[in-house]
């Protein structure tokens, strides 16, 4: 389930109040690969097992927050740094 436009054109990062963007298949695709490596941590520290399949991007490209079933889950805690 993707997140909706409308959803999209209000949300911005918590942090920085940055927008943010669908991330692209490239991004999710070398970040899979390296939670697959055990290499990813989400800023709360915890080690990411399961793939991500959608998430948004922040402007400036160091931020993703993941969506979950076509839910954005806009907590810091829960972001990765790219």
């Amino acid at each position: 389930m993707a997140v909706s436009e409308e959803l999209l054109e209000i949300l911005v990062c918590p942090e920085t109040k940055q927008p943010v963007q669908l991330a692209s298949a490239d991004v999710l695709k070398k970040l899979c690969e390296d939670i697959a490596a055990g290499r990813v941590r989400n800023r709360g520290g915890e080690t990411l097992t399961e793939p991500i399949e959608e998430g948004l991007v922040r402007e400036d490209g160091r931020i993703l927050y993941p969506v979950d079933d076509g839910i954005p889950v806009m907590l810091i805690e829960e972001s990765i740094e790219l």
